[in-house]
């Protein structure tokens, strides 16, 4: 039987695009069907870095051009920006089932069907950029989803509480105004995408908040307290508002979370 880690990583390193989505799917579905195992592999991943094609080239933050989305190249820049964040996030989920191997088989279940579903969003993302007359690589694009991999490598409890919990809950507040911009241009086809992404990224900071709970009852934690040391600690209490308290509390927030967060932001 072939071994669940060791096709992880494969998929994980994989740089072709089209050959890492296809991995994916083949992933999901020989885990569904019971034809992996999941002895450990402890020497996977072996590394802090994924498979990613040539281009995109990556800039720091501050040299990603705005995104204006009054014109074509604006909207494609736009879209670009967003299907760079779903490959990264591919990435991300398959990390997360290679480096924290001794997680119990309900966190490889959630975090395969996470990667299953990012490589969906970036497919539907992709190809309405296609409709504009560009392709996954035409803009620059920054590094920081997968640099705060690297900084929550060493801990499933950490990697949960500040990529699922802080940047994809971020992706949250923010998709409904995007949404709106581009209703009020008429582009009806990229709401519908970003529509699928803003109900299916709920079920995933979801994923990351039950996991995140399960590693501080494990360790004696209160998670409320622990997640906010670890925002201080990690990313001193940068927090940008406003909030989308509706979709933050279905993926696993508290309200006293929120009103700590909107705190933060005030202070």
């Amino acid at each position: 039987m072939r071994n669940l880690f060791e096709k992880v990583a494969a998929a994980l390193l994989q740089p072709e695009v089209d050959a890492k989505l296809e991995q994916v799917r083949e992933l999901a579905r020989l885990w569904r069907a019971g034809e992996l195992e999941r002895e450990p592999r402890p020497q996977l991943p072996g590394t802090l870095e994924a498979g990613r094609p040539a281009r995109p080239r990556l800039v720091p933050p501050r040299m990603v051009p705005k995104r204006r989305l009054g014109s074509p190249q604006g909207r494609a820049a736009m879209l670009h920006a967003i299907a760079h964040i779903e490959f990264n996030a591919i990435n991300l989920a398959l990390d997360a089932v290679c480096r924290f191997q001794q997680m119990p088989t309900g966190f490889q279940d959630d975090w395969l069907q996470v990667a299953l579903e990012e490589a969906h969003h970036f497919g539907l993302v992709r190809d309405r950029l296609r409709e504009l007359g560009h392709e996954y690589g035409d803009f620059p694009a920054h590094d920081g989803l997968w640099e705060l991999a690297r900084q929550t490598a060493s801990d499933p409890l950490l990697r949960m509480a500040l990529v699922p919990r802080v940047m994809e809950a971020r992706g949250l507040d923010v998709t409904p105004g995007i949404m709106e911009r581009f209703r009020a241009l008429g582009d009806s086809g990229s709401v519908q995408v970003l529509e699928v992404i803003l109900r299916d990224e709920i079920g995933h900071v979801q994923v990351g908040s039950r996991w995140f709970h399960h590693l501080c009852r494990e360790r004696g934690l209160d998670p409320e307290a622990t997640y906010f040391e670890l925002l201080k600690r990690h990313l001193g209490n940068r927090i940008r508002c406003p909030l989308h308290r509706k979709a933050r509390l279905e993926a696993g927030f508290s309200p006293s979370e929120l009103e700590r967060l909107e705190n933060l932001c005030r202070s």
